[in-house]
């Protein structure tokens, strides 16, 4: 089918922001650019929505394309689209948010990435585009969705101490909790259970597992449907 306008248009993309935990730190994923503009720098997975495909589903190709990872927590952020973000054209992005165990992590960069790898938050280098804005708005909407029990278990994988639990909120809160409080509040939900195996971490007694009740309330393949 042919488009044609009679006035200018925006393109639209789409920019996925990839959090995960990794050697006890709340982490980004970030892919180095293989082409103009920004050759060379860092930046968020993302890229332009095609015709056919819905913007879920074209985050969803993006991340696959260029970082080789599935994302079964995938949730809307926002729209960002001050006229000058991107020097090829007039571009509107729709940002997402993406949870994914570091059990689940095997990333190898394709398409126009050529590289991609986890940097702490603290640590990050120049990115390109507004992609620092995109960043700082995805980890403010990640502490807001944070009372959402579901959210916290998309980061533990399969089974989890609630110490390793616990550690998740505090990444994302960037304070230490009440171990005592944490634990009664985590149990009283309901949505976890212990496993009846133990996790053993040092000189420390070992610790009891716990999984999610429901599987489907922490997808681990995503589902997807056509545009």
């Amino acid at each position: 089918m042919a488009y044609t306008y009679e006035h200018p248009h925006p393109a639209v993309s789409v920019d996925i922001v990839v959090f995960t935990i990794a050697e006890g730190e709340l982490k980004v994923l970030l892919i180095r650019r293989d082409a103009a503009p920004f050759e060379g720098s860092w930046a968020l997975p993302g890229g332009f929505v095609e015709m056919n495909e819905s913007l879920r589903r074209a985050a969803w190709r993006e991340l696959r394309e260029e970082t080789g990872l599935n994302a079964a927590y995938l949730e809307q952020l926002q729209a960002f689209g001050h006229p000058d973000r991107d020097p090829r054209e007039r571009v509107i992005t729709v940002a997402y948010v993406a949870l994914i165990p570091y059990e689940r992590f095997d990333v190898q960069a394709a398409s126009d990435a050529r590289d991609a790898r986890l940097f702490n938050l603290e640590t990050l280098p120049e990115l390109a585009f507004d992609h620092p804005r995109i960043l700082r708005r995805a980890c403010q909407r990640l502490k807001e969705k944070l009372s959402d029990p579901i959210i916290a278990l998309q980061l533990v994988g399969k089974s989890f101490t609630l110490s390793e639990l616990q550690r998740v909120h505090e990444l994302i809160l960037g304070k230490p909790l009440d171990k005592r409080n944490f634990r009664k509040k985590i149990l009283a939900e309901g949505l976890i259970e212990a496993t009846g195996d133990e996790r053993r971490s040092g000189p420390h007694r070992p610790a009891r597992l716990y999984t999610v009740k429901d599987p489907s309330d922490v997808p681990y393949a995503p589902v997807i449907k056509r545009a």
